[in-house]
């Protein structure tokens, strides 16, 4: 079982309820499967999500066999549970007639975690550590032709970390963003170039006054192609009289952060303090 922050065990393992407009996947439109927060299970396409105005995401069908029902405690509602780890995900409920199957699986953002459809576009990968991950993540979620960007973990030696693990900076991680994208549309250049900008690549094992080895400057690169390209641009740097302190590191195993870490500023508005500057020229 994945490990779960205090908010996401009051819900999954104790049956309570998020506040409405608060999940992340209230209003979420993308094209992919909502799986168990837990153990990992498929419960829901993204087909079958549709807007009921209830604040919580709304299913009007589930995975065959994933989802099972059971009298709720209040003996009032149908509790829904994870068929396959009993992890409580919400109410069903009948005779709405919001969608022609007449049924809302009303589910809370924490007891999922969305998984994109992968398109043959969105090809490529580039991982990148540039600080607090979530200003990173929001940079980077607006460059055209990039798919996803997902907060996460890498670079360290604890498997399947937890956030509270990775800010004791004993785990070796460093808060990393991955970006997945179309190389028809944005090169890995134009997104290592946009990296270098939006954090202080001179500031080693800090950024800001976020200070520690999980908010060093770090790039992963997944293949030859991309440490070229990344040792390239850092020389450019030097050139400019930068004392560029950025890691350049194989890419190993990257463990996605927690669901109330992802998309973090565009739900809330704080964190994106990752300004540009334009240390290439415009």
């Amino acid at each position: 079982m994945r490990p779960l922050t205090p908010d996401e065990e009051q819900v999954i393992a104790h049956g309570a309820t998020e506040p409405p407009f608060s999940g992340r996947y209230w209003n979420h439109k993308a094209d992919g499967t909502y799986a168990c927060r837990r153990c990992g299970a498929t419960l829901y396409r993204s087909g079958d999500k549709f807007d009921s105005g209830c604040g919580w995401p709304s299913f009007d069908d589930a995975v065959p066999g994933s989802v099972l029902r059971r009298p709720d405690p209040d003996g009032h509602r149908t509790e829904i549970v994870c068929a396959a780890c009993g992890a409580h995900l919400g109410h069903v409920f009948e005779g709405e007639r919001f969608t022609p199957k007449n049924t809302r699986h009303c589910v809370n953002s924490l007891s999922l975690e969305f998984i994109p459809e992968k398109t043959s576009e969105c090809t490529e990968e580039a991982i990148f550590a540039g600080g607090c991950f979530w200003g990173v993540e929001d940079a980077f979620q607006s460059v055209p032709g990039v798919c996803d960007a997902e907060s996460g973990y890498t670079g360290g030696t604890v498997p399947n970390p937890t956030y509270e693990q990775v800010c004791t900076g004993g785990t070796g991680h460093a808060e990393a963003v991955r970006v997945t994208y179309d190389p028809a549309k944005v090169s890995f250049e134009e997104l290592a170039r946009l990296f270098f900008e939006i954090h202080d690549p001179t500031q080693i094992n800090r950024q800001g006054p976020d200070i520690g080895t999980q908010y060093r400057s770090a790039i992963f690169y997944k293949d030859e192609r991309q440490k070229a390209t990344a040792l390239s641009l850092m020389e450019k740097l030097r050139e400019h009289g930068y004392a560029v302190a950025t890691e350049l590191l194989p890419a190993s195993t990257f463990y996605p952060a927690e669901a109330y870490h992802q998309d973090f500023t565009a739900r809330t508005g704080r964190g994106g303090c990752h300004l540009r500057v334009f240390r290439f020229g415009v």
